[in-house]
């Protein structure tokens, strides 16, 4: 039952999460929003949507392992295992001026999580100015890139937001599915976290562990499909963007408001342990990128292998949870 629970929530969030994209995308560009808002905001906090409604169900549920751990391993699998398979499929183009401002945010933002997990924890005023900063960052962006003085910023965003359709379907049908999606996402969510919550209880493995790993990579996969697409198409600079665009909403947004409307102790293993993998996925990714301005395929089998042992670790730490 428990695992049924948690199959039908990974199908419903990946439908439900593509879904709302689709139709927030194709419902803007219908009310003349530009491509390059598109692109910064709807795409990164609309394949951030499960991680959302994920972490606020299971920290109403009084499971702060998920929670948190959804956020900590959603991240580390954008960056490892996405984008390691993207690199697989395509070689990772990096312009530095493109993406030197996201990945500046990106490791501050994982910087930011690591200090509130080791000190104070999310609690709302935490939270608060996680999404306060995540709104200087959105109009700090729109200021740079409007006023011209950032053009590959811009470029980079407008692909964005064009990777995920041509949006001609009509206002009424883009409004349905955008709708549908947010209703799938939530049902989905829903199933995801009791399955997580009920397995971890059965088997006696923490939910951490449940959180960074089923939770974690099943909330992802929009991102996942996302960045495939753009691999595909030999446009796999979007593919970065869209990474780290993920990440920065999944600490400031997600965490931000599910702090603020659910305050949260920090898991002792999830500070003690990933977050530093955390922030060790980052500093590398943003090594390969900034390096020889492209992460190759050799590089993205690195980062692939890199995320298969600290499954293998999380595993050996499940074994230790249950015994």
């Amino acid at each position: 039952m428990e695992i049924a629970a948690i199959i039908a929530g990974l199908v419903l969030l990946t439908a439900g999460g593509d879904a709302l994209v689709r139709g927030s995308v194709a419902t803007a560009r219908r009310l003349g929003v530009s491509p390059m808002i598109i692109g910064l905001t709807l795409v990164g906090f609309g394949t951030s949507t499960p991680e959302l409604v994920t972490s606020l169900q299971a920290a109403f549920a009084g499971s702060p392992g998920v929670a948190v751990g959804n956020v900590v391993g959603s991240n580390i699998a954008n960056f490892l295992l996405i984008l390691g398979v993207s690199a697989l499929v395509f070689p990772v183009v990096c312009d530095r001026r493109a993406l030197g401002w996201d990945g500046l945010i990106a490791a501050g933002a994982a910087i930011a999580l690591t200090l509130a997990a080791l000190t104070v924890g999310f609690d709302r005023w935490v939270g608060l100015a996680f999404v306060a900063l995540l709104a200087g960052y959105l109009f700090a962006t729109w200021l740079r890139e409007r006023g011209g003085g950032a053009p590959e910023e811009a470029d980079l965003h407008v692909r964005e937001g064009g990777v995920v359709g041509e949006g001609a379907a009509p206002l009424w049908r883009s409004l349905l599915i955008a709708f549908a999606g947010i209703v799938i996402t939530i049902l989905g969510a829903r199933f995801l976290v009791f399955g997580a919550i009920e397995v971890a209880r059965g088997f006696s493995v923490p939910e951490t562990v449940i959180g960074l790993t089923i939770v974690a990579v099943g909330t992802s996969l929009p991102e996942l499909v996302t960045s495939l697409i753009a691999a595909f198409r030999k446009e796999s600079d979007i593919a970065l963007g869209n990474v780290l665009g993920s990440n920065i909403f999944n600490v400031l947004a997600i965490l931000g408001v599910t702090a603020m409307i659910r305050p949260m102790e920090a898991p002792a293993d999830i500070a003690g342990t990933d977050v530093w993998v955390m922030l060790a996925a980052t500093a590398l990714v943003l090594f390969f990128a900034f390096t020889n301005r492209r992460i190759s395929r050799l590089e993205g089998g690195v980062m692939v292998l890199l995320y298969a042992t600290y499954i293998g670790l999380l595993a050996i730490r499940a074994g230790a949870g249950a015994a």
